[in-house]
């Protein structure tokens, strides 16, 4: 059976480019345009893991951690950040949240690849 990966972006290019790297690597993939809609898409759906961006309309990355992890359906879920951003505040913000990685864009797919297997496994 397939790990399923939630990715949110408002970027279609970067949704798509996930979304083909994951599914080509075997793994199933839910998409989602803002954290609203992830969240939303986050408690529908069992999910394996979740590849966040940052800045994001309605509902933005660390608004959607946080809101995710107080649902129930978070635990055990690994949450990976794919943002430009690189502070290092952001990123202790991003921990204390509930994130569990971060990836900066751009990013490799071999990279994007080994933390998505690190953390929800082939």
């Amino acid at each position: 059976m397939s790990k399923t990966i939630l990715a949110i972006d408002d970027s279609p290019s970067i949704l798509q480019m996930v979304s083909h790297t994951l599914t080509t690597a075997g793994y199933r993939v839910i998409e989602a345009v803002d954290g609203a809609d992830g969240y939303d898409k986050a408690v529908g759906n069992r999910i394996d893991a979740v590849i966040t961006d940052l800045n994001m309309p309605r509902l933005n990355g660390l608004d959607f951690i946080r809101k995710y992890r107080s649902h129930g359906a978070s635990a055990g879920v690994p949450i990976v950040f794919l943002t430009t951003e690189t502070d290092d505040g952001l990123k202790r913000e991003a921990r204390e949240a509930g994130a569990t990685g971060w990836i900066a864009k751009p990013f490799r797919q071999d990279q994007l690849l080994a933390v998505v297997k690190k953390v929800a496994g082939a």
